[in-house]
């Protein structure tokens, strides 16, 4: 990691940033990628499957028997603690849904808004050496709750495995109540939940995570109209940590984000060069125990230490960065919390991991990455349904705000706007 102490805020931009690839170079792979989808269907995806994950499919849709005979293969803890995740994730999404209310704005005049689920939504879980059961966790269950009638879901096939889904993502879709599985990953899924093939159904907004290739391939397809959850790309956390942290808490928790791929970035700020030199030590030496090491050492390579003159700068150096995750190991937590306007997701004090937001806290772990908590919010509820209005007015309503509609429509010049309510007094 890079160490900088008490940097100008002239140099806070470039020393925040993240890594990137060569963004016309990416535009192109992944546009050609969602061309040929959109014109050669299922062919088309089936040859990027064979091409990408090195797996020759005969069929993309996941079958009745192979989603029994993937279930059965998950250990029982496994399954127990799917289940509980869910559990929580529920509780926590099902209090997002509020009632109707009804407002009258005037006497005889009522508006209101109410929820509707969005009739079709895709989800997208990547897979590769890290199947995230728990984003399908994340992304179905609200789904479920909002009342989308269509949930179609892509992951990626393993090579290993001939072909088949990882058992935990199965499971987990059978938890959440997802059923209309496919055998698709990266920019071709994306491509094929956008447009439709034969086989996977076009839906109206795709959900969920991925590298650069899969964020690219989501920005692109919103030009055509379809929406999606935000530009999400590789995961991210920034932790603050005083005098009272654990240093080896805080490693921990910056080699749980730096795990997930060479392209993830981690952030430590704190204000004691002895602090930072204890959590280097405790890096060194975690780093070499994990399985994903050299992942992570890859993402520790784009990673940095700020040196903070104090805490209203090291909240401030926070607030720019806009992290995805942002973990406040201090004595302080509550207060300096409310002092945080960009953040993804917060944990607060010295026992709260990140990694209990990732699957079982109830929180949602599909968050705004690369500084985009600055405008977007996490997935909920919210995500999946659209926000209707509606208004009922009584005879006696019209005439109490007809005069208001005439003189403003009159003013703005459209005066057929006016004879609508003139017409009916």
């Amino acid at each position: 990691m890079q160490t900088y102490i008490s940097p100008a805020k002239s140099t806070w931009k470039q020393i925040l940033a993240r890594p990137v690839i060569e963004a016309a170079s990416l535009e192109t792979t992944v546009a050609a990628i969602l061309s040929t989808v959109k014109s050669g269907g299922d062919a088309a995806v089936l040859g990027y499957t064979k091409q990408f994950d090195g797996v020759a499919l005969s069929s993309l849709r996941v079958s009745a028997t192979e989603m029994q005979q993937g279930i059965s293969q998950v250990p029982a803890a496994l399954q127990q603690a799917i289940e509980q995740a869910a559990a929580n994730i529920r509780l926590f999404h099902t209090q997002q849904v509020s009632a109707v209310q009804v407002i009258e704005t005037m006497p005889g005049v009522s508006c209101w808004r109410k929820s509707v689920g969005i009739e079709k939504v895709g989800l997208y879980i990547p897979g590769g050496s890290a199947p995230l059961f728990s984003t399908l966790l994340m992304l179905a269950i609200p789904a479920v709750i909002a009342g989308c009638k269509e949930i179609v879901l892509c992951t990626p096939p393993s090579a290993q495995g001939n072909g088949a889904i990882d058992p935990a993502i199965l499971f987990a879709a059978k938890t959440a109540g997802v059923t209309n599985i496919f055998k698709a990953g990266g920019v071709q899924a994306i491509a094929a939940m956008a447009y439709g093939t034969e086989t996977i159904p076009q839906v109206y907004k795709i959900f969920g995570p991925g590298n650069q290739y899969v964020t690219c391939a989501k920005q692109l397809v919103q030009r055509d109209g379809i929406a999606i959850d935000m530009p999400a790309g590789p995961s991210e956390v920034a932790v603050y940590a005083d005098a009272t942290a654990n240093p080896s808490f805080v490693a921990a928790d910056l080699l749980s984000q730096a795990e997930h791929g060479p392209d993830s970035q981690v952030l430590l700020v704190l204000p004691d060069k002895a602090l930072a030199a204890a959590v280097e030590a405790a890096l060194e030496e975690q780093l070499q125990l994990l399985p994903r090491k050299d992942i992570a050492a890859k993402a520790m390579a784009n990673s940095k230490i700020i040196i903070a003159d104090n805490e209203p700068m090291a909240i401030e150096i926070l607030n720019e960065y806009a992290a995805e995750h942002l973990i406040l190991s201090c004595a302080n937590a509550s207060a300096m919390a409310n002092q945080i306007i960009n953040a993804g997701s917060v944990f607060l004090g010295h026992y709260s991991p990140e990694s209990v937001g990732d699957y079982a806290s109830g929180t949602n772990h599909t968050l705004p990455t690369n500084g985009y908590a600055r405008a977007y919010s996490g997935v909920s509820v919210d995500s999946f349904v659209k926000k209707i209005t509606f208004q009922k007015l009584s005879e006696k309503g019209l005439k109490n705000i007809a005069a208001t509609v005439i003189t403003m429509a009159e003013a703005e010049g459209l005066q057929a706007h006016a004879n609508a309510v003139k017409l009916r007094l």
